[in-house]
């Protein structure tokens, strides 16, 4: 679920002196996005390790090597298993898992905003794409994004019309 908090914009008057306080629009948006299907097949494919070396039960070797061929795939599962998207007041930022291959950028270099879906080709993870890097855990539906420079880059997401929502709210048109 998606976290939306506004501060609309208001002035504050009547400190001593006669000054006035102007407090501008501030957004924050958080959603994390687990990778369900993703953190399934891994987990199959570890149990298959698992039952595979059970079967080589005489041979105490195999349990350490299937100990060994877990340890990657945890780590992989932690590291890509959700993707989590902000917006906090001048900035668009997005990572996976506990903030592995962190990306921000200025909401002032963003030039457009929009909702795509992607091909069931490119997959999950990082990708580099016909349309830019994709960041992505789960689902074929994104935000492609392209900034003032011209790069694109697409940050998948199970919200993108909430997405697109905000950072068409927030862009601005310089």
């Amino acid at each position: 679920m998606a976290s939306w908090f506004f501060v609309g914009t208001d002035t504050v008057s009547g400190i001593p002196g006669g000054y006035t306080i102007g407090i501008q629009n501030h957004m924050h948006y958080k959603h994390t996005q687990n990778g369900k299907l993703i953190k399934w097949v891994m987990s199959a494919f570890i149990a298959l390790i698992f039952i595979i070396a059970g079967m080589n039960v005489w041979n105490s070797s195999a349990m350490a090597y299937s100990f060994l061929g877990v340890l990657p795939v945890v780590l992989l599962i932690w590291l890509f298993g959700s993707l989590t998207v902000e917006i906090d007041g001048e900035e668009l930022r997005h990572y996976f898992g506990p903030g592995f291959w962190r990306k921000t950028y200025l909401l002032n270099d963003i030039e457009t905003a929009k909702q795509v879906r992607n091909s069931w080709l490119f997959g999950w993870g990082i990708r580099l794409t016909p349309h830019g890097w994709l960041y992505n855990v789960s689902g074929l539906d994104a935000v492609e994004i392209q900034l003032r420079s011209g790069k694109k880059f697409r940050i998948g997401t199970d919200q993108s019309s909430e997405l697109t929502s905000g950072l068409q709210g927030v862009i601005k048109t310089n």
